[in-house]
């Protein structure tokens, strides 16, 4: 891969993390798929609010929406990405841990 694609990637990654509630809807699904509605009340924002981030997410190549019937259940693209966001929390707290001082990575920040 060149340099090029290397940024686009972690550009994407970045526009993702950039606002908290997609960082927290990438959270929610390290654990497993969820569903907008339970995503929705989990994280305290309207069914529309989230599926405006859900779309970004998906157009970022970061979520997938499985289909099941008339509902959809959303899920990481790759199991590397939860592994990358606990990395990415790691080493958050290594150079900085007053960042989030209980060191709780399911709750961090």
């Amino acid at each position: 891969m060149d340099t090029l694609m290397h940024s686009d990637a972690l550009s994407r990654f970045g526009y993702a993390l950039s606002d908290s509630t997609r960082t927290q809807i990438l959270l929610s699904l390290r654990s497993g798929p969820g569903y907008p509605s339970d995503l929705a009340e989990k994280i305290g924002v309207s069914r529309q609010i989230l599926s405006n981030h859900l779309s970004c997410l998906r157009g970022c190549g970061l979520v997938v929406a499985v289909p099941e019937g008339r509902r959809a259940r959303y899920e990481l693209a790759d199991p590397r990405i939860g592994q990358a966001l606990d990395d990415l929390i790691g080493l958050v707290l290594a150079v900085d841990p007053a960042t989030c001082p209980d060191a709780d990575v399911d709750n961090c920040c």
